[in-house]
């Protein structure tokens, strides 16, 4: 048997320190790349996230655009309304057709009021008159009417008339342009203040006699020397009333129909002169507002119109108000808008 050949000697023993050195290594970059991947991923979602609202809200914008405001009326803001209408035919029907039969007809005698110092009504408004009016509904009352443009085919010309409270003025009154008053006043009245004529002889309503608008207590005046004819008749319809019979001229009578209580010494054959007290006006009998009832008559019962038998005048606006007036007036027109006459 052969020996066994001698050995060169064992081979050298391999430290263990470097492969574990090596393999730590190795896992921990492993390790730090998935931590630092997941991380990455993270922020990526979170910035994600926080993006997505504001492209839903730029979405949302560019899908519904915020309307602008809706114009505002100047009329509405004012607390008004506007009509206006083409005559063909009476003037309540046209009334009632532009503002509603709700107040149309209360309309028409307010409006109506106006017209009667420039044409007969309803005889001198004609087909294809135009009228404009700005007014203010008012509960439980006639309508507010503060302005009046009205184009008239009988005169050939627009009028106008605007309501204003002068300083110094207990009451409001309808005015023309020019700042003279659209009423017409009369000599030797039988009442010296008031807020309006709200009736006439040529209104169409076939009224006796003028009917004055006025606060009760209002002082009466006799309008002409005479001699008390009778008291306190028809009490039901005339209230408390007079008839006073003129004495040394033309012996018309005139009737004050709705006064406050009478004095009791006042009794037939009392004798008055022009411009004496002879009583308070108020709102008995058959009377729906305080208001004095003035009608004129000869000795046969032919009726006579005040505005007639008076000379009548108009009062002006003083220097101090006129002003003020005519930026009023540039208001109203501003909200009256362009007649109907003109589309």
């Amino acid at each position: 048997m052969r020996p066994n050949l001698p050995t060169l000697g064992a081979p050298p023993k391999r430290s263990a320190f470097g492969p574990v050195v090596a393999v730590s290594l190795i896992l921990g970059g492993a390790a730090g790349g998935v931590w630092w991947w997941k991380q990455r991923m993270a922020t990526a979602t979170q910035e994600t996230a926080q993006a997505a609202p504001a492209a839903v809200d730029a979405g949302a914008v560019a899908a519904a655009p915020v309307a602008p405001p809706a114009p505002v009326d100047p009329v509405k803001a004012a607390g008004l309304e506007r009509v206006s209408v083409r005559i063909d035919g009476p003037l309540e029907t046209a009334l009632n057709g532009a503002a509603g039969p709700d107040i149309g007809p209360a309309l028409a005698q307010v409006v109506t009021r106006t017209l009667v110092w420039w044409v007969e009504v309803p005889g001198e408004i004609l087909r294809g008159d135009t009228l404009d009016v700005l007014f203010q509904r008012r509960e439980n009352e006639e309508p507010l009417v503060h302005a009046v443009r009205f184009n008239s085919g009988k005169l050939g010309k627009t009028m106008s008339a605007y309501r204003y409270q002068a300083e110094g003025e207990a009451n409001a009154r309808y005015y023309l342009s020019s700042g003279d008053e659209l009423e017409l006043r009369l000599e030797k009245s039988p009442i010296d203040d008031y807020e309006q004529v709200t009736s006439l002889l040529r209104d169409g309503r076939r009224h006796k006699g003028v009917d004055f608008r006025t606060p009760v207590g209002t002082p009466i005046k006799a309008p002409f020397n005479g001699v008390v004819k009778r008291k306190n008749w028809n009490f039901g319809s005339n209230g408390n009333c007079l008839e006073l019979v003129e004495t040394g001229g033309r012996g018309r009578r005139a009737l004050f129909l709705h006064l406050d209580a009478v004095d009791k010494n006042i009794k037939p054959g009392t004798r008055f002169t022009t411009g004496q007290v002879i009583g308070a006006s108020g709102n008995t009998g058959r009377s729906f507002a305080p208001h004095l009832h003035y009608q004129l008559m000869t000795q046969d019962d032919r009726v006579l119109d005040p505005f007639d038998q008076h000379k009548t005048y108009r009062r002006s606006l003083s220097t101090a108000n006129k002003s003020l007036f005519e930026a009023e007036v540039q208001r109203l027109n501003g909200l009256l808008g362009t007649s109907v006459a003109g589309k």
